[in-house]
């Protein structure tokens, strides 16, 4: 039996082990390519923005001052934390896949409207900064219900190492905008190219909202709410697709199946109760994770290019090239070394990450502080301290959307999100006054070290905190709020305890 009625209120289930029993298919990959175009087109918007930032600048376009240009950036953020939470809720209450649709539509809209902004006026700058709030929003409203959709979708046994690539091609993004900004910012007039640089990410997202249409709602989102009948469809519907390449699926045993009573406590409330009262540990987990990875990124990647000029002496028009070789150093280790954190485990390989990227982090301050770097080889020492930090970082997503229940799950990345955000748009503006004119060092040397230990703390964090997530189903690692008990529990006599264990809702654990 996959999903029947016990009685009135509770459902039998076996679709959680149905889904991690798939073998890796043309299904999982066209899903990943979909879904995960997200991440690309955030790392593609902040890029494209940070390069058209002195085009802007001139006459002949907007005539911003340096301010507002920054500023545009700023209303970018609030966009994303605002989207991130919205949409966050929403996607918990609607449904993955309703989300996901939407959130794309938003952002199409809000950057297909940026490059229509007319030359130099007031309207122009609020209409700009309305836009970049907008494309915000679709961005942030990405995350939480991606994620979501990513982790529930995707057999345990490749949770990780997906989830982390998918995270990680964020610079895969970056490596995109920059290669577009230089191309239509050099072939054509300024009024033009900045424009048509903004239109890259939307020509993409077009592409990949038809691709989009014909997935799957989450049948775990779908059968935490009731929904049987639709979510036996879209189980089913998934099982064809991966039959239909040659591959052959046993039955699933009725005693993986789980029990629930489904539930409409999927709302903020509920959401500070599971983080407080039921999972204090967690919380403390991914808020440590998510807001030192913010704070170093954001301090590095958004100065480094005053620290090549002001430091290095390169010209602004090459200050490009050597992002591209940060942006490929961060984009390989999510790619190469995800697979360990399913097969090494979640806690060595996260505060492990964290630990030895703050550790190479120090040692570079020392090189630094010292004068004996130059443009190339400081680039070499961050491809290689953000080949182990990006896939830390990357992880730290995965950590915060695995370790909540399901019914939450959306909202709980939304929140870890917008705190990351927070606290990682403090680092450009300490960077930023750390390095000055470029005449003392040791004021960014020290900031280097403060980048080092907020990342050793992140390890050391993790190793005392971190939840052993590898390879095992959603449920087993944070028990659903609808969760009564499973069959195997209630065919060996604990189908009492189990019941009460759910009953209450609320319950303390790590």
């Amino acid at each position: 039996m996959t999903a029947a009625t016990i009685d009135k209120d509770v459902i039998r289930s076996t679709i959680p082990a149905r889904i991690d029993r798939l073998p890796w298919s043309r299904f999982h990959t066209r899903m990943v390519v979909a879904l995960g175009v997200a991440w690309i087109l955030d790392g593609l918007e902040i890029t494209v923005a940070g390069a058209v930032a002195a085009v802007l600048n001139k006459n002949s376009t907007l005539g911003l001052s340096a301010g507002k240009v920054g500023f545009i950036a700023t209303v970018y953020l609030i966009g994303e934390v605002v989207g991130a939470l919205v949409f966050g809720r929403l996607s918990d209450k609607w449904g993955r896949k309703n989300l996901f649709m939407v959130t794309l539509g938003v952002y199409l809209v809000g950057s297909g409207l940026t490059a229509a902004t007319w030359d130099a006026s007031a309207g122009a700058v609020v209409f700009l900064y309305a836009t970049r709030f907008v494309a915000g929003m679709g961005i942030g409203g990405e995350y939480a219900a991606i994620n979501s959709a990513i982790d529930e979708l995707i057999p345990a046994r490749y949770r990780g190492r997906t989830d982390i690539a998918v995270n990680g091609t964020y610079w895969g993004g970056a490596i995109l905008g920059t290669l577009a900004s230089l191309l239509f910012l050099n072939v054509m007039s300024p009024s033009a190219g900045w424009r048509v640089a903004f239109l890259v990410g939307p020509v993409l997202g077009l592409v990949i909202l038809l691709v989009r249409r014909n997935l799957p709602e989450s049948p775990r989102w779908q059968i935490m709410r009731g929904r049987e009948s639709a979510a036996e469809a879209s189980i089913a519907a998934i099982e064809r697709e991966v039959e239909a390449t040659g591959a052959t699926l046993e039955p699933v045993d009725e005693s993986k199946a789980i029990d629930i009573k489904p539930t409409h406590r999927t709302g903020y409330l509920t959401l500070v109760k599971v983080l407080f009262q039921r999972y204090p540990g967690r919380s403390t987990l991914g808020a440590t994770l998510m807001i030192t990875q913010s704070f170093l990124y954001n301090a590095i990647f958004f100065t480094y290019t005053i620290v090549l000029t002001k430091f290095y002496g390169i010209s602004a028009s090459k200050a490009p090239i050597f992002l591209i070789a940060f942006a490929v150093g961060n984009l390989a280790g999510p790619l190469t070394i995800g697979r360990l954190f399913d097969t090494i485990g979640r806690t060595r390989m996260i505060s492990g990450t964290y630990l030895l990227s703050g550790v190479l982090l120090a040692v570079t301050a020392f090189l630094f502080q010292a004068n004996v770097l130059t443009a190339t080889t400081q680039t070499i020492c961050w491809c290689v301290i953000f080949f182990f930090a990006s896939a830390g970082a990357s992880a730290a997503y995965l950590t915060v959307s695995e370790i909540f229940p399901l019914e939450v799950r959306a909202q709980a990345i939304a929140v870890f999100f917008a705190i990351a955000q927070c606290f990682g748009a403090l680092g450009p503006v300490l960077y930023g006054h750390m390095i000055g004119d470029g005449s003392n060092r040791t004021a960014l040397f020290y900031g280097y070290l403060l980048g080092a230990g907020v990342m050793i703390v992140g390890g050391i964090v993790d190793a005392v905190l971190g939840v052993d997530a590898e390879q095992k189903p959603l449920e087993d690692v944070a028990e659903p709020l609808s969760f009564v008990r499973r069959t195997s529990e209630s065919l060996a006599g604990y189908g009492s305890s189990a019941v009460a264990r759910g009953a209450t809702g609320i319950t303390a654990s790590r």
